[in-house]
């Protein structure tokens, strides 16, 4: 069996989004099932969407004799809470081709579209069966780190494996109506202001839009319903290239998705970040538009003359 011991501990990474928390509680659940203990640690608050998780897991209290981290590509995504474990570490599972390869061991799969695809193959080779909570679980990591199968990382695996997922009795219906056709009203009136905030460049081929710290504390918006506000700026009929920039103490989280014909990867990488080919991000220190001027500097030749 791949994991080893009987006391598992599970990290998810700050501000929890549908994969780590559905490849979290996808391993702990067959953890469980298996007759080991395991629990789940975040930074963070679990939103209340992913109640159909939360209310089937039972904290379990032990001193770990492995850590795992799920869909964590570097330490400095561990937040606060979990910055004490930075070193420890056994087995890093995560799709991020910028992985860092702070674990131990790490098993990797940079072709999954998502961290929830390798754990579905780590949990067929622990020889346990799926269940429908189980099955949920996994599937929701696939499906919010594919916009719902809409995304260029889905694969034919991709599908094959929701496929079976739906087999096993994945609440499907229900997680793609929580995850995709329900926002809460703050999250309406920030993607109001957002939209206020559009700005346009290279012959409109790249939109870019802010999240301030202003208008976080207007809305009253929570990290987890800001998932997938950085989709918006790409979906704009033309645009190759959409950033988001999120304001941070001492500068802005930058967020950018792209078509394909531009590295995302390779933009954001220039600026000390990383991700994926279309789906990328880092952090720029600096006010608003030093921000802008160095991710737009960065992205100029992906751009200029295309």
């Amino acid at each position: 069996m791949l994991l080893l011991g009987e006391d598992v501990l599970i990290l998810s990474h700050q501000h929890p989004d549908g994969d780590t928390l559905g490849s979290a509680f996808g391993l702990c659940f067959a953890l469980q099932k298996c007759g080991k203990r395991a629990r789940i640690e975040c930074s963070d608050p679990i939103a209340d969407r992913y109640d159909y998780l939360t209310d089937h897991y039972t904290e379990e209290s032990f001193v770990p004799q492995m850590i795992v981290a799920v869909d964590i590509a570097d330490t400095q995504l561990f937040g606060e809470k979990l910055w004490p474990y930075r070193d420890q570490v056994d087995l890093c599972i995560d799709h991020h081709p910028s992985n860092t390869h702070y674990a131990r061991r790490v098993l990797l799969e940079a072709d999954s579209a998502a961290t929830a695809e390798v754990i579905y193959e780590v949990i067929k080779a622990m020889g346990v069966e799926f269940d429908p909570v189980m099955a949920s679980a996994v599937y929701t990591g696939i499906a919010t780190d594919t916009g719902c199968f809409r995304y260029t990382n889905v694969t034919a695996r991709t599908h094959r494996i929701a496929a079976d997922l739906y087999e096993k009795g994945a609440m499907a219906g229900m997680i793609n109506r929580v995850m995709f056709e329900t926002k809460s009203l703050s999250r309406i009136r920030m993607e109001q202001l957002v939209l206020s905030t559009m700005e346009y460049h290279f012959d409109n081929r790249c939109a870019l839009i802010v999240v301030t710290l202003d208008a976080i504390e207007q809305t009253g918006i929570t990290d987890s319903e800001l998932d997938g506000i950085s989709a918006i700026p790409r979906q704009i009929e033309g645009v190759q290239a959409g950033i988001t920039l999120r304001e941070k103490e001492g500068g802005y989280k930058i967020s950018l998705r792209t078509s394909d014909n531009i590295s995302a990867t390779a933009v954001c990488s220039a600026l000390g970040g990383g991700g994926h080919a279309r789906a990328a991000g880092c952090f720029i220190a600096g006010n608003l538009e030093e921000a802008k001027g160095a991710i737009l500097e960065a992205l100029r030749p992906e751009l200029e003359g295309k």
